[in-house]
């Protein structure tokens, strides 16, 4: 992150803490201390004024922090990460003067032992602070992706999506889950990613009805339809792919069950764009599905935000009121999971833009449903 970016960051997040009458914000979620200080370590909180910002961990990271986060003071706190909050905020309220200081916390994040430990700190202080809950404060800030953010989650996608035309093309009948997946993670690290942004889904047969789960060592066999969840994390940016093939032969119910699946994507993808809300854009996929007396196959929201997270806002999902702005980037990823035939899930990672939707995944998803094998 460059230096004008971090400060532009820093700019928003006073400006809306202040906005809601706080004199300072507690920044614990490590998604978001990254977010405005570029510090990845896995012990790190931010705490940040109208004239300060301090980034406070411990010795292990004293020389990273410095280098990842140059704009931020450093606080060296003991191996106890919340004393070391405690001495932070206790410091800053002395030099804010008398009154007492408001600090905003995520309270989404903390937990209630780190904020009882944190309050017994501080209550022995003597100059008052009150910790409020700021809300998912930092997370708003986040939404809207910027071209450098938008790079990073296209290169993880174009990692994934050649990392799927791979895999696609070593099932056999006889290779087992466990393979397959384990090759997605070869292929994919080969490439040079930070990570992958999730352990990868590689459900066969009837284990396709479950949206989440994990490799085992069940061979595929002909017949089965199989499903494929996987994602790359590049410069800290995840993405997010899902494609169903089949190893033939392939029924009547299961090309029907694929065919409604791609059509209620296509729908979906029609009406997402600028001004809609998520719930607008779940309802085009969700309504297509009812209509076709499927819908109670269909159990999960139409989508997710993608970002420094692989799951975070905004969501695509019946009570998602968020208005879709540019620069945000969701996934688009209906599904049918039918208990003792197996799931179709297809899943494209999208960025909204001014005239519309940009489709970034493009590993081939054909009308009809794919045979490989």
């Amino acid at each position: 992150m460059s230096e004008a970016g971090r400060d532009s960051r820093l700019a928003r997040a006073r400006a809306a803490a202040a906005a809601r009458g706080l004199g300072a914000l507690l920044v614990t979620k490590p998604p978001n201390v990254t977010y405005l200080s570029g510090f990845v370590g896995s012990a790190g909180a931010l705490l940040i004024s109208a004239e300060t910002a301090t980034l406070i961990s411990d010795f292990r990271y004293q020389t990273q922090a410095q280098e990842e986060a140059p704009s931020f003071a450093f606080f060296r706190s003991p191996r106890n990460i919340v004393q070391g909050l405690a001495a932070a905020i206790a410091d800053l309220a002395e030099q804010d003067g008398p009154g007492r200081l408001r600090i905003g916390f995520e309270a989404q994040h903390m937990t209630c032992a780190a904020r009882d430990e944190l309050h017994a700190a501080l209550a022995g202080k003597p100059a008052p602070v009150s910790l409020e809950a700021a809300g998912e404060l930092v997370e708003q800030l986040r939404l809207r992706k910027e071209p450098a953010e938008l790079e990073a989650i296209r290169r993880a996608a174009r990692i994934t999506d050649a990392a799927f035309e791979h895999v696609r093309g070593l099932v056999r009948p006889g290779v087992t889950e466990r393979e397959l997946a384990a090759e997605l993670d070869y292929v994919m690290k080969r490439q040079g990613v930070d990570r992958l942004a999730f352990d990868p889904v590689v459900a066969s047969g009837p284990r396709g009805a479950l949206p989440h789960a994990k490799p085992t060592d069940r061979p595929v066999a002909p017949g089965d339809l199989i499903v494929f969840d996987l994602g790359a994390s590049v410069n800290g940016y995840s993405s997010d792919l899902t494609r169903t093939v089949a190893l033939g032969p392939v029924t009547d119910r299961q090309e029907e069950i694929y065919r409604l699946v791609w059509e209620a994507q296509r729908r979906a993808l029609e009406a997402l764009g600028p001004g809609r809300t998520g719930s607008q854009v779940d309802e085009a996929a969700r309504a297509y599905l009812n209509e076709a007396g499927f819908g109670e196959y269909f159990g999960h929201g139409l989508g997710h935000g993608v970002g420094l997270e692989t799951h975070e806002a905004p969501r695509l999902a019946p009570e998602a009121e968020t208005v879709l702005a540019p620069g945000m980037v969701v996934t688009v990823e209906p599904g049918l999971y039918l208990p003792g035939l197996g799931g179709v899930r297809i899943e494209d990672l999208c960025v909204v833009t001014e005239e519309g939707v940009e489709i970034v995944s493009t590993a081939d998803k054909p009308a009809r449903l794919p045979v490989v094998g």
